[in-house]
């Protein structure tokens, strides 16, 4: 977690919503602990009591997780994030039904580059040193056929 790396004892973490620390429940509840217990201020400023690792905000947390309230904020920023996967899902298949190329652009140029570099008899290494491009881009390229291209 990029966080527990770059957070420190007297840090402060402010969030403007609580689901912005986890995915899920288990994952916000971790999350606020560790920090805490690392002596990091975590506020989350869509609360009634901001500062989490306060006596007061410490209460909230207990009474979130006692009363399931806190376990409900978590479980709709789950909820929402299943929606932007299936969003995201749906858009890419109604791209493809409608055609459209998905990925990055094939690289023709490299490969026409790389099929000639061979025709002419060089070996791998020395091609990627000619044409300046990795061992590994010679690679993939070695055995494509230029003859759609």
């Amino acid at each position: 977690m990029l966080i527990n790396h770059q957070m420190e004892a007297g840090d402060m973490l402010i969030v403007l919503k609580l689901d912005r620390l986890g995915r899920d429940n288990i994952d916000v509840q971790n999350t606020i602990n560790l920090l805490t217990k690392k002596g990091v201020k975590v506020v989350c400023l869509d609360l009634p009591v901001a500062d989490l690792s306060s006596a007061e905000g410490k209460l909230m947390l207990q009474m979130f997780a006692t009363f399931a309230t806190f376990a409900t904020f978590a479980t709709f920023a789950e909820f929402e994030h299943n929606r932007i996967r299936e969003r995201t899902k749906e858009g890419i298949e109604r791209a493809k039904v409608q055609g459209k190329k998905l990925g990055r652009p094939e690289a023709r140029n490299t490969t026409i580059a790389v099929q000639a570099k061979k025709a002419s008899g060089l070996s791998q290494s020395n091609v990627a040193k000619e044409l300046e491009i990795s061992i590994a881009t010679v690679k993939r390229h070695w055995n494509k056929s230029n003859a759609n291209y």
